[in-house]
């Protein structure tokens, strides 16, 4: 039984350093816009890309950038000033967290907050991980009543 739950937590942690590296383009993205596929090609020599989850690293700057303004325009619903005005590393952080509680339900709502939190920590402004808690809960209990 153990396997199983062992190559659970690897693509777990696989997925987790795909989000960290998603931030990091999405946040370029930001302050130098250009096109996502550029993302992808900068980033694939990541220093943590081999150690992440390619296809879902992929999958995210892909869902986020392609529809950004949709993306931003729905964060809106769930935020206390314009998405331009949010910081770019807790703006990074909504915009994936958003996609993954839309267009991702295998992944538990749980585990979007979780994430988001943590990246908000690890890169964001001192008590930004506290924001995109409360965004994220918010869009959570509206995108995912069936899991609340």
């Amino acid at each position: 039984m153990s396997e199983p739950r062992g190559g659970q937590r690897a693509a777990s942690n696989r997925r987790a350093v795909a989000r960290k590296i998603a931030v990091q383009a999405l946040y370029r993205w930001q302050v130098n816009a250009g096109p996502w596929q550029d993302l992808l090609l900068e980033f694939e020599s990541a220093e943590d890309m081999p150690k992440a989850d390619r296809e879902y690293f992929d999958a995210l700057v892909r869902g986020v950038a392609e529809r950004g303004a949709d993306w931003d325009a729905a964060l809106a619903r769930y935020t206390d000033r314009a998405p331009a005005g949010l910081d770019p590393v807790e703006h990074a952080v909504l915009l994936i967290g958003l996609f993954e509680l839309t267009e991702r339900p295998d992944v538990p709502y749980r585990v979007v907050i979780n994430e988001g939190v943590a990246l908000a920590r690890r890169f964001g402004a001192t008590d930004g991980h506290k924001y995109v808690n409360a965004v994220l809960d918010r869009a959570a209990r509206e995108l995912r009543r069936e899991e609340h």
